[in-house]
């Protein structure tokens, strides 16, 4: 036998230096598992922020409780919306009903054209003419008026419009009319126009 038998034990090249798992030319590359950061952590870090964000803004504008979305002590519950000088309440049909049971305010009707009006409406003023007819408008300022029309969008820029007139106590009907009927409750036509 042979003196020179080779060994079974691998043998280092000292040409090549040895990387990762003993490959050559991987010697000084990091792997991930290695002291960095993995990217993946910092696109979960980030996508749980903007979760958190999207259900914190989602709270505190469908008026859930303790987010700061009622109105005052002994106003109607509903969702306050900011604008341009001040804020509404947006109320629902329920709660318009509610209040229609002890009325202490002005129901006004602002749709154009004029396509029928809640029971216990007292003005009809369509939306774009409020300026010109604000002489009709409680002489308060800080009276109650509830705005509606058909759907809710007139009523918003009636809303904006009492705000620069100086109303301080305005409420919308959430989804105007639309939302008063598939409550289950009736549209009126009289003859205004």
């Amino acid at each position: 036998m042979s003196s020179k038998r080779k060994s079974s034990q691998p043998t280092l090249n000292p040409s090549r230096k040895a990387g990762s798992a003993g490959r050559p030319g991987t010697a000084g590359r990091r792997t991930a598992a290695s002291g960095s950061t993995p990217r993946w952590v910092f696109l979960g870090s980030g996508l749980a922020v903007a979760l958190i964000a999207v259900v914190g803004g989602w709270a505190l504008l469908s008026g859930h409780p303790g987010t700061g979305a009622s109105t005052a002590p002994g106003g109607p519950t509903g969702t306050v919306v900011q604008a341009n000088g001040g804020h509404w309440t947006d109320i629902t049909p329920d709660t318009l009903a509610t209040m229609l049971g002890r009325k202490d305010f002005t129901l006004l009707n602002v749709k154009t054209p004029y396509i029928g009006e809640i029971a216990g409406t007292d003005l009809y003023i369509p939306y774009t003419d409020l300026t010109a007819r604000a002489a009709q408008l409680p002489a308060d300022k800080n009276a109650r008026v509830v705005v509606y029309c058909r759907s809710g969008s007139e009523s918003a820029i009636a809303a904006q419009t009492l705000i620069d007139l100086g109303y301080t106590n305005i409420d919308m009907l959430d989804g105007g009319m639309n939302a008063w009927t598939a409550s289950g409750r009736q549209i009126i036509q009289l003859n205004r126009g």
